[in-house]
């Protein structure tokens, strides 16, 4: 999916300018850490990126992705060497950095009606739609599944949806790059939309009276999956075209949200195998 191009910054050669004194500074925009979000996000030609940070080791990992980089002409800036405890430090308590971080402009936004408009001419396309889900971690991994199984894009709402931070992209491991995740202000009025470009909207919920392999989903279909917990609420239940259920069973009946979406997924791309 295409996205408006950020403008350039000035080309470098991407490689080390020197030892950083002390621990880098704040952000000037999205500040994301490991190794794959890393790769993709200096890969990606929409990313714009401020600021490569990384230990000796972590040079040597993307070693290949920086050449890459540079082979296909990307716009980046020369990379600073800094040390383990320098990252620990900028970075949030515990997190698993890997050596490197960028600190890079986040990426330009699509609202719903760019989504449809992407979508128009590809009559199988898939999308999952969050209902108010807050965990980045849960976020993440559903992005990292979106992009697995061919997802197009996964909606959230603008409140009560994590902000797109390290934590989220490092979940996410890399897919936050290739997977939009679009921001609606008003969920309810999003499916009107989507069903309105030929959407079939299902929600998943253990209250659905047939299975999601009991369904025809050859065409455009949305998963509308619940936040952790409490799961879809009414009235988004009321806009969805059906309610369909996984079969679960056993003493624990249900799934967290991110694996729920995996299989609902790993379920829509097996029906049209």
């Amino acid at each position: 999916m295409t996205r408006s191009k950020p403008s350039s910054s000035t080309q470098t050669s991407g490689r080390p300018t020197g030892k950083s004194s002390g621990a880098p500074r704040g952000a000037q925009g999205v500040l994301l850490y490991g190794l794959h979000p890393v790769a993709a996000a200096w890969a990606n030609p929409e990313r714009r990126v401020h600021r490569l940070l990384a230990t000796e080791a972590g040079r040597a990992s993307l070693e290949g992705t920086i050449n890459a980089a540079r082979t296909a002409g990307l716009t980046r800036p020369g990379l600073t060497l800094v040390e383990k405890t320098d990252l620990d430090r900028m970075l949030p308590p515990g997190a698993v950095h890997q050596g490197v971080a960028i600190d890079a402009a986040p990426l330009p936004e699509l609202d719903i009606d760019d989504l449809c408009n992407e979508l128009a001419d590809q009559p199988q396309a898939v999308i999952v739609v969050l209902d108010q889900v807050t965990d980045p971690h849960n976020v993440g991994a559903i992005l990292r599944s979106a992009s697995a199984f061919g997802a197009k894009a996964v909606v959230v709402t603008e409140r009560h949806a994590p902000e797109t931070t390290g934590v989220l992209a490092k979940s996410a491991s890399g897919a936050l790059e290739s997977v939009p995740l679009i921001r609606v202000g008003n969920l309810a009025r999003a499916l009107t939309d989507l069903q309105q470009a030929g959407f079939w909207s299902v929600g998943l919920a253990e209250s659905g009276k047939q299975t999601l392999a009991q369904l025809n989903l050859t065409g455009k279909t949305a998963l509308v999956m619940g936040a952790e917990g409490s799961g879809l609420r009414r009235l988004t239940m009321e806009r969805c075209d059906t309610i369909a259920r996984l079969p679960t069973m056993g003493p624990i009946g249900s799934l967290n949200v991110s694996n729920a979406t995996a299989v609902a997924l790993y379920e829509v791309a097996r029906l049209r195998s």
